[in-house]
């Protein structure tokens, strides 16, 4: 059903005007490249331009977390915060479940996908935005998460049989290279607590064990219904968390509002679900080095948003990881 709502939805928009022609192009594309449905020969072009595009969209949007994330965590603790988004995922994605009738998973695979989203959103989100909580500077949170394409490409090999060409591991190398440029000016010369670095360990852990897991049992699973039970169940994981550690006041300006919106429908349906469309379609090292961009991508949006110092050194590493990411998606 949804594939049919994507093939008509050109037909119920005036794409004379400039916003028609934007709903028109990128909406049907979206929802065909999400339920993998069978398309035309036409169709299946569209499509295939649309997963060439999605590595670019899914940097962007995924970036945009940590913008979101800086203007909602003054006005709730982060647990709080990260259960009433994963509440607000959960039912959004089991409305649109229940409208198109998607198929569910069977018991087991639920675990599986359950366990997946506990990885990828309970662990590194909650390691993340308890690390910032915790006073460790930025940019050493972005050096210590932005090690997972790293290990990806380490574990990638005898769990999946992927092979790294020489080119690809030097692609590895100056992405993480890249990194550090971008950073470096904004790591501080602070010491990390003990906690606080365990909290970045285990966001590392997370992601990289999610995306290896994601890849290798739910890589087949509809993401309307898998998506809906890995928000409840890490919801559930974020809110027993919240009732044992944290007050769970909350502050409800227009800006928390804004950034709760932005993060949940944003970064948590339209970022993940890119995600892993790409996990899906392409090896999990070429997904996983994606990530080196994220913070180039994210200094560059914060020197326009907030008026952040952008470095040479930092735009040398913006150059640097894309170079890298780009020998990694060659793949020889």
């Amino acid at each position: 059903m949804l594939a049919r709502i994507a093939r008509e939805i050109p037909t119920n928009l005036d794409s004379t005007t400039g916003r028609g022609r934007i709903i028109a192009t990128i909406l049907p594309n979206f929802l065909r490249v999400a339920t993998l449905a069978p398309q035309s020969a036409a169709a299946s072009n569209a499509q295939r331009l649309w997963l060439a595009a999605t590595p670019a969209l899914f940097v962007f949007l995924w970036s945009t977390g940590f913008i979101g994330a800086k203007y909602g965590v003054p006005y709730a603790e982060p647990f709080t915060f990260l259960a009433i988004r994963m509440a607000l995922a959960s039912g959004l994605l089991l409305l649109l479940a229940i409208a198109t009738k998607a198929p569910w998973p069977t018991a087991r695979s639920a675990g599986h996908t359950a366990m997946a989203g506990l990885l990828v959103h309970g662990f590194y989100l909650g390691g993340v935005f308890y690390a910032v909580l915790l006073k460790v500077p930025l940019g050493q949170v972005a050096l210590i998460v932005g090690l997972q394409p790293v290990l990806t490409a380490f574990l990638a090999g005898p769990l999946f049989g992927e092979r790294l060409s020489r080119w690809q591991w030097l692609g590895i190398a100056l992405g993480f290279i890249g990194v550090v440029l971008v950073v470096s000016g904004k790591a501080g010369n602070e010491i990390a607590s003990g906690a606080g670095i365990a909290c970045c360990l285990a966001a590392l852990g997370g992601i990289t064990a999610g995306t290896l897991y994601q890849k290798r049992f739910c890589a087949n699973l509809d993401i309307r219904t898998s998506g809906v039970i890995q928000f409840a169940a890490t919801g559930i994981a974020f809110w027993f968390g919240a009732l044992l550690l944290e007050t769970r006041l909350v502050v409800w300006s227009n800006q928390f509002i804004f950034a709760l919106a932005w993060l949940t429908v944003v970064l948590s349906l339209g970022a993940i679900t890119l995600l892993y469309v790409l996990i899906r379609n392409g090896a999990a090292a070429k997904v996983a080095s994606l990530f080196f961009l994220t913070p180039p991508v994210t200094a560059v949006m914060a020197f326009f948003l907030f008026g952040e110092v952008l470095s040479s050194s930092a735009l040398l590493g913006l150059v640097v990881t894309a170079i890298g990411v780009a020998l990694v998606a060659r793949g020889k």
